[in-house]
C-alpha cells in the first residue's frame, strides 16, 4: 500500500507548511500499517516532515522522491533562488535532494510558470539536473534519477501478491507507470487517482479507481483497513 501525501493525504494549500492530513487519515493509515504486509508515504517532501505531518505508527517513509542520498549545492540554490526572485510571490524551497519554486501567491500563475520554467530549464541543465512539475511548482532534481516510479519498483520487489498506490500530480504518473510495467510481469497492481481541480487529466486516464479528494481516499482506504 503506498501512498501520496500532498493531495492524497492532505488537501492542497497554499503553503506547504500548511498542510494537514485529511480527517481521519492519520488512524487509517495507522490501522493499514497493522494490516498490509508493508504501508508506504512515498512524497515529495523530505521524509521526517511528512511523518511529522501524517504521525502515523508502523509506516515506512519515502522522501524527496526517494532522492534523498542525494543534494543541491548551494550554489545551485543561489543561481535558484536569484531566478526566482525576478517573478513577484515566487517562493523557493530547498528540500535537500531539490529545490521547489512554488508559483501559487504569484499574480498570474499563467504567466510565472512560463517565466520561471524557461529559466529554470536553462539552469537545470548547466548543472546535470532536469525539471519536472506539480501543482503550482517547478522542482529542480537530479536528472535521469527514477524518483516515485523507481520506489514503487524498489518497494514492490519484496510484495508477492498486490500492489496499491494511489496519488494527485504529475509526477504520480510515474509511480502508475512502474504499476502496469509490475502488471506486466504478473503482480496485482490498483491505481488510484486522487481527483481535484489541479489533477492532471493523464493521471486520472490512467487509473483504475478515481476517487473524490483525500476525503473520498480515506472512505476507501477504511474498506481495505476493515477487510
Amino acid at each position: 500500500m503506498l501512498l501520496d501525501f500532498d493531495g492524497t493525504l492532505s488537501e492542497i494549500v497554499t503553503r506547504p507548511e500548511q498542510a494537514r492530513p485529511a480527517p481521519g487519515a492519520t488512524t487509517v493509515v495507522t490501522a493499514l500499517a497493522r494490516v498490509f504486509k508493508l504501508v508506504a508515504v512515498v512524497s515529495g517532501r523530505p521524509s521526517e516532515e511528512v511523518e511529522r505531518l501524517l504521525g502515523a505508527d508502523g509506516v515506512r517513509y519515502e522522501g524527496c522522491y526517494g532522492l534523498e542520498s542525494t543534494g543541491a549545492t548551494e550554489q545551485v540554490l543561489g543561481e535558484v533562488r536569484a531566478a526566482a526572485s525576478v517573478i513577484k510571490g515566487a517562493r523557493v524551497e530547498p528540500k535537500g535532494a531539490s529545490i521547489a519554486v512554488h508559483y501559487r501567491e504569484t499574480a498570474d500563475a499563467k504567466a510565472a510558470r512560463k517565466s520561471l520554467g524557461k529559466g529554470l530549464r536553462e539552469l537545470a541543465g548547466w548543472h546535470g539536473l532536469e525539471v519536472i512539475e506539480g501543482k503550482m511548482v517547478l522542482e529542480l532534481v537530479p536528472a535521469g534519477a527514477a524518483r516515485k516510479g523507481g520506489v514503487v519498483e524498489r518497494l514492490a520487489a519484496g510484495v508477492l501478491q498486490a500492489v496499491l498506490y494511489a496519488g494527485d500530480d504529475s509526477p504520480d504518473i510515474e509511480a502508475f507507470d512502474s504499476l502496469d510495467r509490475l502488471r506486466a510481469a504478473g503482480l496485482t497492481t490498483v491505481k488510484i487517482a486522487v481527483s481535484g481541480p489541479e489533477t492532471p487529466a493523464e493521471l486520472l486516464a490512467a487509473a483504475d479507481v478515481v476517487v473524490e479528494g483525500p476525503g473520498g481516499l480515506v472512505e476507501v482506504l477504511r474498506e481495505l483497513a476493515a477487510g
